[in-house]
């Protein structure tokens, strides 16, 4: 089962907002973008998705 997170539904701040487009930039899979901003990997694809951004999947 995937990791207990504690910060279910929380609004997304400006600060990790702009973390996750610099991660986003610099080519790193949605799994480590997602332990990085300690949000789920689903809150994180729907955030990219929203911000019109591309994601990396590991292959």
């Amino acid at each position: 089962m995937g990791e207990k997170f504690e910060r279910h539904r929380q609004a997304w701040t400006t600060d990790e907002v702009q973390k996750l487009h610099t991660l986003a930039k610099k080519g790193m899979p949605l799994r480590a973008i997602a332990k990085a901003l300690t949000r789920s990997e689903e809150s994180t694809k729907e955030r990219a998705k929203a911000d019109k951004l591309g994601i990396a999947s590991l292959r």
